[in-house]
């Protein structure tokens, strides 16, 4: 027969072996690509780290995006927004970020870092394989399943 401490220590080590598999089964689709969904905290923060580059851009500040692609993986984004003010009006040429997560943070990393191809004029506009191929020279890790199918 059990005693009372044995059975209680059985149910704590049953509900932390439950807990491991819910947050394991988590970090495991987080792994897939995927879209973060309209509202999610995810896309929030994605957001959030494009909206500094559009700040002031004729705007009373309430910047928020029409997301025309969106793709995370491995703590890895590619996004195409437009941003609109309040108005719902854009307020600015959009385009592509490219983002990183890092320090529990998602943080924009600057295109224009990455080196051009001169047989390639539009580069990260249309995401173009030679595009990619500089990008991933510099960041290595990042999943191709993220970036667009061209459009040429």
């Amino acid at each position: 027969m059990l005693s009372n401490v044995q059975i209680r220590l059985a149910v704590f080590c049953f509900a932390l072996a439950a807990a491991g598999l819910v947050f394991g089964a988590q970090f495991a689709l987080a792994d897939e690509p995927h879209t973060p969904a309209k509202g999610s905290a995810e896309r929030k923060a994605i957001m959030d780290a494009i909206r500094p580059t559009y700040q002031g851009e004729g705007s009373d500040g309430q910047i928020v995006f029409l997301v025309n692609y969106l793709k995370v993986h491995n703590g890895w984004a590619w996004a195409d927004v437009t941003p609109l003010g309040s108005d719902n009006k854009p307020v600015a040429e959009g385009g592509p970020a490219f983002l990183h997560y890092e320090n529990q943070v998602w943080k924009a990393i600057d295109l224009s870092t990455i080196p051009e191809d001169p047989k390639d004029p539009l580069g990260p506009e249309d995401a173009s394989p030679g595009f990619i191929r500089n990008l991933r020279k510099m960041y290595p890790g990042v999943p191709l399943d993220i970036f667009p199918k061209p459009k040429h």
